[in-house]
């Protein structure tokens, strides 16, 4: 028999009151023709509200004061990100609250120019102009391609998993800035993944050694975890409260992901 810790408390976060834009996933369907579609960069999500950084969340970054003074007196949104493959780094970086020479490596790369009237090329154009008057080597745009159909699509996927790139974000231009959940944001990923909390932890039997993670979904469903630790992370196992990305293929009928497999502990 396993011993089973299950934490009867719900961990409770206090964010700012601002909500970002939130893609939904890519299933196939829709009509994207025109879009713009963009590399995902898989780094920390930073909303600079022209005078503070915040993760997506609304916890409060602590860049290095160059890097602030580096940023717009207006808002933007991007990734705090280095490079493909390079999230843990990233994230041990950008998270720290106490900034380290390593910001140095870190770029600001932008995807929204929030309230600004206008449609999506207007915006980055706002931050463009701005650009071309205060030009540094933090703040870059991210580079966004016309989509001529699925076709074009899949072979800019293609192109960018061969690199170990996370993926792509296709998006309506013809739209005012709006906040939240979107069907014309979209995410497009060969292997989609999603974030859960820790609420127990299973153990293999008479050890400390972590045999699985039970999660809890932000719909309720609760499932196991067991797939895609280092016998490493077994032993430095994620503790309960504690939010974890993994990968997963589609859902059971029951709304559990299949084939789930942890990608990382995330602090944002």
């Amino acid at each position: 028999m396993y011993k089973i810790f299950i934490s009867i408390f719900f961990l409770l976060i206090n964010i700012n009151a601002f909500e970002v834009q939130k893609p939904k996933v890519y299933q196939g369907d829709e009509n994207i023709s025109g879009w713009y579609m963009s590399e995902k960069l898989d780094g920390i999500r930073g909303f600079w509200d022209g005078k503070n950084l915040y993760t997506k969340k609304g916890k409060n970054l602590y860049p290095p004061k160059y890097f602030l003074d580096s940023l717009p007196a207006f808002s933007i949104d991007g990734e705090l990100w280095t490079k493909r493959d390079d999230f843990e780094n990233i994230q041990s970086i950008v998270m720290d609250k106490s900034p380290s020479k390593n910001w140095n490596k870190i770029t600001f790369n932008i995807f929204e120019v929030p309230n600004i009237k206008g449609n999506f090329s207007t915006r980055l154009q706002k931050l463009q102009t701005w650009l071309d008057k205060n030009p540094n080597k933090t703040i870059k745009i991210i580079q966004q391609i016309i989509c001529k159909d699925r076709a074009h699509l899949n072979e800019f996927l293609n192109s960018l998993v061969k690199l170990k790139g996370e993926g792509i974000i296709i998006k309506d231009p013809s739209l005012e800035y709006h906040t939240g959940r979107s069907s014309y944001i979209l995410k497009v990923k060969k292997v989609q993944d999603m974030e859960a909390i820790v609420i127990g932890i299973n153990f293999r039997k008479k050890s400390n050694i972590m045999k699985s993670l039970i999660l809890k979904l932000d719909n309720g469903v609760v499932f196991n975890l067991g797939s895609g630790f280092s016998n490493t992370e077994r032993i430095n196992y994620p503790k309960i409260g504690d939010i974890v990305t993994f990968k997963y293929y589609s859902f059971t009928k029951n709304g559990k992901p299949k084939f789930a497999s942890f990608l990382h502990i995330r602090k944002d």
